[in-house]
This record gives C-alpha cells, structure tokens and sequence, in this order.
C-alpha cells in the first residue's frame, strides 16, 4: 500500500510533537549545548556525503526534503540546529531527528551518533546508509522511545541489543530489505519491548512463525510485519488489542489460518492480509470491525460467499459505516455478490476481481457517489450492467473484463468526466457503441473486444486516449478522422470486424497518430492501395492481413 511512507510521517510528527511541549530548541534557552556534544555532531556530519538518493521518491509523496547538516555551523548553539532537540534543563541532546536528509554513507560502530546516551527520540529515515547495519551502538540509547530507520538501505544481521530498548514506544525498521533478525531475535524483540504502539518491520526478514505473545501486547497500536517471511499459522483465537487500528501481514506467502477474529470493541481502521496463505470462509463476525477503512483480502484462499454481514448496516451498530475500500480479489469466493454492499456509502475502491461470482450484478450503485475503482473481471456474471452504475459520477476504472455480460451498455444519468480506464472486453454486449464513451475528457484506455457491438465507431472528442481495443466484434463503415487524431495513441486494435476503409481526408496527413506503436487491422474488409505515414519511427507492429489491400505506399 503506496500510503504507507505518509502514515510513517505523520506518526512520527505526532510524536514529535508531544517531546517538544515537555522540550525544545535551545535557541530560546539561556543554556547552551555543550562543546562535547557540537564536536560529535560536527563529526557526525562529516561521516557523511549529501546525495538525494529518493527525490523521486520525495516528490511523488510530497516528503519534505532537504540536506538538513548543511546548516549545522562550528560556534553556533547545536540545540538550534535543524533536525536537533534539547532538554531545557540538562542541555543534552534527546531528540535527533535526521530524516529525509539527503545523507549518504555508512554509520560505523565507532560513529558519534553513539555519543548521545539522553536520547529520546531518534530519527534516521529515508537515507543511504548502504553497508551499514544495526549494530550494538543502537542499543545503549536506554531512554530511547522512538526509533526510525526505515527506507536507509540498513542491511546484514540486526543486532539482538535492540531488544534491550525496553522503554521504546515506536519502533520502525520497514524496508531495509537486507536486513534480518537473528535467530530468537524477533521473539526476544516482543518478549522485552513491552511498551510498543507501533511496530513496523516492512521487508526486514523475521524468518520465524508468529509469536503469539505479540497478541498480548494491549499497548499496540499499529503493525505492519508484511514481506518478513512468516510462516506457521496464525493465532485462531480472539484479539483483544482494543487499541489496535493497523495491522498489515502482506506477502508473507508461507503464514496460514482463518480470518482473524477481534472482539467487538475493537478499533481496527486497516486490515491487509493480501498475498498469504490465510483461507476458509469469512466469518459473520467481522461485521464487528465497524471503524474498518480499507480490509484488502486479495491474493489469498479465502473461499465461500460473502457474509451478510459486510454490506449490511444496522441503524443501532453503523456496521462497516467508513469502509473505504474493499479489495477481495484473486481469491476462491463464490455465489452472488450481496445486494447489501449498496449501504457501503464512503467506499472509493471496490475490488471483486477473479473470483468465482455468478448471478447478476446487483443494481447496487445509486448511493455509492464516493466509487472510484470498481474492478469486476474475471467472474461468472452475467446479465446486464446494472443502470445504477450511471450514478458513479466519481469513478475512474471500470472493468468488467471476462464475464458473461450481455445487452446494451447503458448510458450515464450525468457522466463520467473522470473515467480514465474503461475495459467492458471479453463478455456478451451487443447493440451500438453509446455516444457518451467518445465524450469522456479524461479516458486513456478503452477496451470492448471480444463481444458483439454493431454499428459505425463514432467520432472521438478528446485526444487523451492511449490504447483503443474494438476487435473482434461486429463494427462496420470506415475508420473515422477522429482517430487518426488521437495525438497520444500507442496501441490500435480494430481486428476482426467489418471495417471498410479510412476517410480520404486522414491517409494524407502529416500528423497521424504520432506515437502509434502497435496497429492491427487485420480481418476486415479494407481495400485498395494502403497508403499512410503513419508511425515512421514509433511503429513497432503493423498487421493489415486478411484484408483486399492490393498495394501499399509510405509518405514522406
């Protein structure tokens, strides 16, 4: 889940902001920091070369960024320096926070970050420390109550001192993929660090079976142990972490066991299980998860239908009121989807994909304003397409690919102005191509092989289509102007239909299609001499067989 650097963020703001109303930057302090500790800064800084090593990364989450140790000048008052926080008693360094610096290098046992034993609060994200890893030196920070080292390219064996931090209340290693827990170590890890609210280990190597004492420990807030190589089965008793509201176990492909069950007064706003081995049915309980935001289930054995209970809202409970995104896909379910996924009323994402659903889709759609992403493909339905999905004002993926669909594409009561990605392939429709999918400003893609529309294709009205696929259907007339118009056009699939030609006015012009990659006009009735400019230097596949073209001529 790509939201996941920005919740890291926030958290750790958060907790920042409570050090500071008990401490704060020097500047304000008759007291200054100590020559001991400015030199040991200084050294610090000077371990280090500047590289922005994630400015995309930076960029695409809008991650405040800049080479904070850059401003960190000899004979300035250190307890005023960016990223550096001071007791307003002691003078000693007690919060470090270095994140999104630009640093690069390694941190070696004998570094200066060592020398601040006050420490409350350490911060090192989203730098290169490649070849560094976590050593003892992290473990003498005994006041240590939050540490961040997450996405810093931390690698080798993490040492077992760590679990020695007994006061620490946040603990974030996520994604310094080379690195790994000794054995014992993660247990170790749980049994000591009994304060712990978060902890997120995203990517580090656990290589273990999971610990039930973590289940026990009623302080957590958020965990995040996804990609860590668990295997075993997961605990089938209730969970009674009342304070729990994240808890991502994602590609951990080797940890089995039925759908967690948590007691009703729970806090749970994300649960991701995507890619393990978890199965079975979905219990009826989890109606019982009403803060539920996002529950992604996909890619894993979960089988059976889906419980009532998930759609289902009583007035009394608000059952599942804020689910805003419900991702079941690649999995075993089977039967009809429920009618009442209709009150799921702040849903953004609706995620059905490849599984074994059959019956109609039920005409769900009229109070779903917020849908976004609606993903039905490769099922059994069949039926028509429900005229409520003309209601989702906000959607922007629509795939019903590989389904028994039949009938007319219905039309929109208002619009789908931000439809980017519509993909109808593979099913059953028939009737004409209604006018309102050459009207969609925003789309890029626009698939509706593989069924039985008849008709002319009509004219384009927006230029930001990417990829066209009409084929294998029954279309006939010549190919429009408006096509060879689409200025950002790469792939062109009119295969297998009853195509008679281009308009005179397209075949000479000098800016067709300018970044056409792929065209397949095969298996239509297209004849005479082919004569285009099409595509001279992006072209990459051109097929035109199976038509009654008897020459062919390239314009300058």
């Amino acid at each position: 889940m790509s939201k996941h650097p920005l919740l890291c963020f926030l958290f750790f703001l958060s907790f920042s902001q409570l050090l500071l109303s008990s401490s704060s930057s020097f500047s304000n302090s008759t007291k200054i920091c100590s020559h001991a500790q400015s030199l040991a800064l200084l050294k610090l800084k000077n371990s280090f070369s500047i590289k922005n090593s994630y400015s995309e990364y930076f960029k695409h989450y809008h991650l405040p960024n800049y080479p904070k140790t850059e401003y960190w000048k000899e004979g300035s008052d250190c307890c005023s320096w960016d990223g550096v926080t001071c007791d307003l008693v002691t003078g000693h360094v007690i919060e470090l926070d270095l994140s999104c610096s630009w640093l690069s290098g390694t941190i070696h046992s004998n570094s200066t970050l060592f020398l601040f034993p006050n420490l409350r609060s350490l911060n090192l994200a989203f730098n290169n420390f490649s070849g560094s890893s976590v050593s003892d030196g992290f473990g003498r920070f005994s006041s240590l109550t939050h540490l961040n080292l997450s996405y810093s390219s931390f690698s080798g064996r993490i040492s077992p001192e760590i679990s020695h931090l007994s006061s620490l209340v946040s603990l974030d290693l996520s994604w310094n993929v080379g690195a790994e827990f000794a054995l014992d170590g993660f247990d170790s890890l749980v049994q000591n660090l009994t304060k712990l609210q978060k902890l997120h280990l995203r990517g580090v190597s656990i290589s273990s079976v999971f610990p039930n004492s973590l289940l026990n420990r009623s302080s957590l807030i958020s965990l995040d142990l996804s990609s860590c190589r668990l295997h075993g089965k997961f605990p089938d008793h209730d969970i009674h972490l009342l304070k729990l509201q994240l808890l991502y176990l994602v590609e951990n492909y080797y940890l089995s066991g039925n759908f967690p069950r948590f007691s009703e007064n729970n806090s749970l706003i994300d649960l991701v299980l995507q890619s393990t081995n978890f199965s079975g049915e979905l219990r009826t309980s989890m109606g019982n998860l009403k803060s539920l935001q996002t529950l992604d289930l996909s890619h894993c054995q979960f089988s059976g239908s889906i419980p009532a209970s998930l759609g289902s809202i009583p007035a009394s409970l608000g059952n599942l009121k804020s689910l805003q995104a419900l991702d079941l896909s690649d999995c075993q379910f089977s039967g009809s989807i429920p009618a009442s996924l209709e009150n799921l009323t702040q849903i953004t994402t609706l995620n059905l994909e490849w599984n074994h659903f059959s019956g109609k889709i039920p005409n769900i759609f009229y109070n779903l304003r917020n849908l976004n992403f609606l993903y039905l493909a490769g099922n059994n339905l069949s039926g028509q397409i429900p005229p409520s999905i003309g209601n989702l004002t906000n959607l922007h993926y629509l795939d019903v690919f590989q389904n028994q669909l039949e009938g007319a594409i219905p039309s929109p009561v208002i619009g789908f102005s931000s439809l980017s990605y519509v993909d109808l392939g593979y099913n059953l429709l028939n009737g004409t191509i209604p006018s309102w999918l050459y009207t969609l400003p925003s789309l890029v893609e626009l698939d509706l092989s593989h069924n039985k529309l008849i008709g002319h294709i009509g004219e384009f009205q927006f230029d930001s289509l990417e990829k066209i696929d009409l084929s294998m259907n029954e279309l006939h007339g010549s190919i429009p102007t408006s096509i060879f118009e689409l200025v950002n056009l790469s792939s062109l699939y009119l295969f297998s239909n009853n195509l008679s030609g281009f308009p005179e006015t397209s075949v000479h012009s000098n800016s067709m299609l300018p970044k056409i990659q792929i065209l397949d006009l095969s298996h239509n009735n297209i004849s005479g001499i082919f004569s285009w400019n099409v595509g001279k230097d992006t072209l990459h596949y051109l097929n035109l067989s199976y038509n009654s073209i008897i020459g062919f001529e390239m314009h300058p």
